[in-house]
């Protein structure tokens, strides 16, 4: 069984340390289904645009996934505009992906689901 990514915490990661095999990719991609896998000049990324009301929830959700980044010690691209929020995750180090962005991703869509009424 996957251990739940949201419960989860980001180990330190190094240049050395090993990206995500391609079968531990399918096995924690279920739990963060409405990310896109990007591989933008050779590197894999994980995005995901999500939407809000107006600028203000956009810049409320902004501020708390910087928040929880910082707490993790693994942060992402954060692209902030009227009522939406593009997040992209991938291991600087690794230039790919690594566990860590996809536990970042699982409490990254925990914080949206507590913008949705």
């Amino acid at each position: 069984m996957t251990e739940n990514l949201t419960q989860a915490k980001c180990s330190a990661c190094t240049g050395n340390s090993p990206p995500v095999t391609e079968a531990e990719m399918q096995a924690l991609k279920p739990q963060i289904p409405d990310w896109q896998i990007e591989d933008p000049n050779g590197e894999r990324h994980l995005k995901r645009q999500f939407s809000f009301a107006n600028f203000q929830q956009a810049l409320d959700f902004t501020n708390r996934v910087g928040e929880a980044a910082e707490a993790e010690g693994h942060h992402p691209a954060l692209l902030t505009e009227w009522g939406k929020v593009t997040v992209t995750w991938w291991t600087h180090a690794i230039n790919g992906l690594h566990k860590n962005d996809f536990i970042m991703a699982a409490k990254t869509d925990a914080i949206a689901h507590q913008f949705t009424k």
